[in-house]
C-alpha cells in the first residue's frame, strides 16, 4: 500500500483447519511480509489449534472473544473492545464472522465470500450479508462463479475477484517421498493410486466416489481418503458393502497432505458444491492430474490440459474418468506436468498482493 504500514485485522470464526481459515492465515502471513501490522481475531477460542501455532511461529498476534456455540450476542461487546484496542485501518472477515463485526465496528470492512453465495449464508444471515454489501462492506469473490452468485443472490457485482492462494513451494513432488509413503501405506510402487482430501460430509459426496471406484475395471487400483467428519462411519460402511475391502484406506485427518500427494497418481474431488477448493490447487501444485466435479469455481482451476471434469452426482462419468487415467498413467503424468505450470498462478504471495491493492484502493477512496 504505497509503502505505508497499515493495521489489518483478519476475523475468522475459528482457527480449525479448514479451507477459509487456512486462507486467512496465509493471507495474514503474506500481508505481514509486505510490511503491514496484522492481528487475527478468532471468535472461538483458538487454544491448541495448529493454525494458532502457525500464527505464533509467524509472530502474528491472535486474540479471541471466546464466543459460545450458536448465536452469542455477548461476543459483540467483547469484539468491539478488541477492535477499539487494535484501532485497525481495515477489518477483513471470513465466513460467519461478518455479522459480529457489523455489530461491533464501523470502519472499512471487507468480507471474502468463500463459497457460492447461496451456500455462504442462509435465512436472516443471508439478508444481513446483502444489506452489508449495499451499505459499505466490500465483498470479495474468490472466483468468477462466486462473483456471479453474489450478483444472483444479492443483486450486485463485487468490485473484487481475488483467487485464494497456497504456498505452492510446499507441494513440489519428491520421488523419494513417493517411495517411502507408499511403503508406509503397504502399497506397491506401481499400483494406480487415487487420493481424495476433505471433510467426510454431504457436500463432498464420498458415496459417489466410492460407488464410482467400485467398478471391476478399477480392481487393480487403490483409493486413499484423507479427512474426517460426521459421515465417516457411513462411508466406511458403504465401502464394506461395495466389497472394496483393503482397496480403500480411510486415513482420518492428516497433517502430511503434501507427502500423500507425492505418493499419488490422480487426485479426485467428488463434491456436489464448492467454492474454489484449496485441495485442488495443492494437488495441481504437486503435479497431479485432477478428476473433479464441475461445480463452483472448479472449472476455473481444472481444464482439459490438467484433468477431467464430470457433472456433479454423475457416478458413471466419475467412474469413466477414473478408469481413463488409471489405465493410462502416462497420460495422467502429462496432465500433471501441465497442472504444475497452471498452479503457479495460485501462489499465496499473489493473493496477498491483490488484497493489499484492494485495501489500498478502499482506504484512498475513503479519504
Amino acid at each position: 500500500m504505497g509503502g505505508c504500514n497499515v493495521r489489518i485485522v483478519e476475523v475468522v470464526p475459528s482457527l480449525d483447519v479448514a479451507g477459509a481459515e487456512r486462507v486467512a492465515v496465509m493471507l495474514a502471513q503474506g500481508l505481514q511480509e509486505r510490511g503491514h501490522d496484522l492481528t487475527v481475531v478468532s471468535l472461538y477460542d483458538p487454544h491448541g489449534t495448529s493454525l494458532g501455532a502457525e500464527l505464533a511461529d509467524s509472530a502474528i498476534p491472535v486474540q479471541t472473544v471466546s464466543k459460545r456455540a450458536g448465536l452469542d450476542l455477548a461476543a459483540v461487546p467483547r469484539l468491539a473492545r478488541v477492535l477499539r484496542q487494535l484501532r485497525p485501518d481495515v477489518v477483513h472477515t471470513h465466513l460467519h464472522a461478518l455479522k459480529y463485526v457489523l455489530a461491533a465496528w464501523r470502519g472499512p470492512t471487507f468480507h471474502t465470500v468463500h463459497n457460492l453465495a447461496e451456500r455462504e449464508a442462509f435465512g436472516a444471515e443471508r439478508w444481513v450479508h446483502g444489506l452489508a454489501f449495499r451499505f459499505g462492506v466490500e465483498p470479495v469473490a474468490i472466483g468468477q462463479a462466486v462473483a456471479d452468485s453474489i450478483h444472483r443472490i444479492h443483486g450486485l457485482a463485487p468490485r473484487w475477484i481475488i483467487a485464494n492462494g497456497i504456498a505452492t513451494e510446499r507441494f513440489r513432488a519428491d520421488p523419494a517421498t513417493r517411495v517411502r509413503v507408499r511403503a508406509q501405506l503397504g502399497l506397491r510402487a506401481d499400483v494406480p493410486l487415487f487420493l481424495a482430501v476433505g471433510r467426510i460430509e454431504r457436500q463432498k459426496n464420498h458415496a459417489a466416489l466410492l460407488t464410482a471406484f467400485a467398478t471391476p475395471a478399477l480392481a487393480g487400483a487403490q483409493l486413499l481418503i484423507a479427512g474426517d467428519g460426521a459421515l465417516r462411519t457411513a462411508a466406511e460402511a458403504l465401502a464394506s458393502t461395495l466389497g472394496l475391502g483393503a482397496r480403500v484406506q480411510f486415513l482420518g485427518i492428516r497433517k502430511d497432505i503434501a507427502e500423500l500427494l507425492a505418493a499419488t497418481d490422480v487426485f479426485v474431488l467428488s463434491s456436489d458444491w464448492e467454492g474454489k477448493p484449496l485441495s485442488v490447487m495443492e494437488a495441481m501444485a504437486a503435479g497431479l492430474p485432477v478428476i473433479a466435479t464441475a461445480v463452483g469455481c472448479v472449472p476455473e482451476l481444472v481444464s482439459e490440459d490438467t484433468g477431467l471434469l464430470v457433472p456433479a452426482g454423475d457416478v458413471a462419468a466419475l467412474s469413466a474418468a477414473m478408469i481413463a487415467l488409471a489405465l493410462d498413467l502416462p497420460r495422467a503424468r502429462a496432465l500433471g506436468v501441465q497442472a504444475v505450470r497452471t498452479a503457479a498462478r495460485f501462489d499465496a504471495r499473489t493473493m496477498a498482493r491483490h488484497y493489499d491493492e484492494a485495501f489500498a484502493e478502499r482506504l484512498t477512496r475513503g479519504r
